[in-house]
């Protein structure tokens, strides 16, 4: 994870496209300027911050249940709870589960946990817009490969095999 850089997602462990699932997971760095401002003496994760590792996810998700068609976009972050603080160093597993898609709009249903624990949840509603509209797709698809998103959908179908 590197908060400065808006790069929230370190892995994607799974993709399963027929159930519309996505698991992935990060580890918060130990040290970031973030921290520097939030808070000096008792470094914590911003919640939005953590709303963006939700959308990242859910992003991810998309793009692979679309074949990569098209680029999401967060819109809206609806009933979103944040349950506890998290800290510098904590491991954070990421389950989305795409609710619908169609329409240029996709809606997810995002947690995260942490030890076994919640840390908070969201329903995200991110608008699509195809890659010939959003000159993203080749930067996109670096950063699918990056995390391991490509070779989760190969092992996802695989194992439909």
């Amino acid at each position: 994870m590197l908060l400065e850089y808006f790069q929230m997602i370190d892995h994607v462990e799974a993709v399963d496209l027929k159930a519309g699932t996505l698991v992935a997971r990060s580890v918060v760095p130990a040290k970031s300027p973030v921290f520097e401002g939030h808070f000096p003496g008792y470094p914590l994760v911003p919640g939005v911050l953590l709303i963006e590792t939700m959308a990242q996810a859910s992003g991810f998700l998309v793009l692979a249940a679309t074949g990569f068609a098209a680029m999401p976009f967060l819109m809206t972050v609806d009933g979103a709870k944040m349950r506890t603080f998290v800290e510098p160093e904590a491991v954070l597993d990421i389950d989305v589960h795409l609710e619908h898609d169609g329409s240029g709009f996709a809606v997810t249903k995002a947690k995260i946990t942490s030890g076994g624990k919640k840390v908070c949840d969201a329903q995200l509603k991110l608008r699509t817009m195809p890659f010939d509209q959003v000159p993203l797709g080749d930067i996109v698809r670096k950063r699918a490969e990056e995390v391991g998103l490509m070779a989760a959908i190969a092992a996802s179908a695989d194992a439909k095999e």
